[in-house]
């Protein structure tokens, strides 16, 4: 089994799904426009620059959910992907995709978004397994809590040892499915990732952020775009 795995945010996708989910609810009127858009804007930042908590990140997007059920979130969460998502998806992400399916690789996202966001885009996509950020639903209604080891940072490289190894693969086989892995990302967020497998790709290379760009270059990792 040789793994393809890709980030979502900023990589398949020109845009940050959070910010994205965010914006869409206001335009939606979920949340109040002046109050909220001024803290979306800020953890947006903080993340860019790797200052903000893996926690404090992905409860702040997970906290939009709260007090729904997941049914109640169904349909909004399908126009999001109709009316969001799939019109920014890079133009390059397709023929990507494709090429890794082509090649026999089993593919994979990796995000650091919660499930409940990005569940329609990997299935869009055609992308079965997903690792995402998991939302606490108490009784059936989100809780505005994360459940279980986030998967950002160095939470990507141990949710992807836990799903190798429910997939049936001992320790030795786990590392030599890193080691024969690519992973495409965009952000010095998933430098843990990046350096755990075999064929590590920077997409994206021109972003603000340049921590990724020179460390790339440092290691002759190969930087692509997907946006043309």
């Amino acid at each position: 089994m040789r793994l393809a795995i890709f980030d979502l945010d900023h990589t398949l996708l020109d845009g940050d799904s959070d910010v994205l989910w965010c914006q869409f609810l206001m335009d939606e009127g979920v949340v109040d426009r002046s109050s909220f858009e001024p803290r979306n804007q800020a953890m947006e930042r903080d993340y860019r620059a790797g200052v903000v908590s893996a926690q404090a990140f992905c409860e702040f997007y997970v906290g939009t959910l709260a007090g729904r059920s997941a049914a109640d979130w169904q349909p909004l969460r399908e126009r999001f992907w109709l009316q969001w998502v799939q019109p920014r998806l890079c133009p390059g992400t397709a023929a990507l995709l494709a090429r890794h399916r082509a090649q026999g690789d089993r593919l994979v996202m990796s995000t650091a978004t919660n499930r409940t966001i990005t569940e329609l885009t990997a299935q869009g996509l055609g992308i079965a397994d997903l690792l995402a950020t998991e939302v606490d639903w108490g009784d059936g209604i989100c809780t505005g809590r994360t459940q279980g080891v986030l998967n950002m940072r160095e939470g990507k490289v141990a949710r992807l040892h836990t799903w190798l190894a429910e997939q049936g693969l001992d320790e030795a086989a786990r590392a030599q499915a890193l080691a024969d892995a690519w992973f495409y990302s965009d952000s010095a967020n998933d430098l843990p990732l990046l350096g755990a497998v075999g064929h590590p790709v920077v997409v994206h290379p021109d972003a603000p952020d340049v921590r990724l760009q020179a460390h790339a270059q440092a290691l002759g990792w190969p930087q692509i775009s997907l946006r043309n």
